[in-house]
């Protein structure tokens, strides 16, 4: 379905540059999206490789294990099915600590890294296990002690104190992380059997 819609959105652009007379600037609009993407994707798999070899070190070196042990009261209250040192737990706890950390390059591999191993264990797999679903909500509503990402943004666009929104992004995600933690756990699998 995607596709059709890119295609229509492409088909549409080419028409109306045609008709308007800017079939010049569409191509060159083309040429410096295509650039830009490369060096994006460039500046992030830098970052990625960085973070997947900091992983490795921090398994070889059992830095995951002692991470894992940290958070373990909080993971095992929102992924009470998996075993304590299991993969899966070592790579969510990590991920979980990058998010808090607000190192979202970091947070990328081992997040995938998490998806791939919670997959290898879920019993249903044209279906997302609970602990899938907590995984990626906890993802998307994580709680940033430093979000480094936004203050940056605010930094290049010359801020004069880009950190001053560390409370209200605090009071912000803690709020929304309950919420949605709260959400998922209500409309688990495992809930909702119970009380059919």
């Amino acid at each position: 379905m995607i596709n059709y819609i890119w295609g229509f959105l492409i088909l549409i652009s080419v028409i109306c540059a045609f008709f308007t007379g800017n079939l010049d600037k569409l191509t060159s609009a083309a040429f410096d999206g295509a650039n830009s993407s490369v060096q994006t994707l460039l500046g992030f798999a830098g970052a990625m490789i960085m973070w997947c070899g900091m992983l490795k070190i921090a398994e070889k070196s059992n830095l995951t294990k002692i991470f894992a042990n940290l958070i373990r009261p909080l993971t095992k209250i929102l992924f009470p099915n998996l075993k304590k040192g299991s993969a899966a737990l070592n790579a969510i706890s990590m991920n979980m600590i990058a998010n808090i950390l607000g190192l979202a390059n970091a947070a990328t591999p081992l997040g995938l890294k998490a998806m791939c191993e919670l997959e290898k264990i879920n019993s249903d797999k044209h279906t997302a296990s609970d602990e899938m679903c907590m995984f990626v909500v906890l993802n998307t509503a994580s709680i940033q002690l430093i979000p480094s990402t936004l203050i940056a943004i605010r930094a290049s666009m010359g801020s004069q104190n880009p950190a001053e929104i560390i409370l209200p992004v605090w009071i912000t995600s803690i709020i929304t992380a309950i919420f949605a933690i709260a959400i998922t756990k209500m409309y688990s699998k495992s809930i909702l059997e119970r009380r059919l």
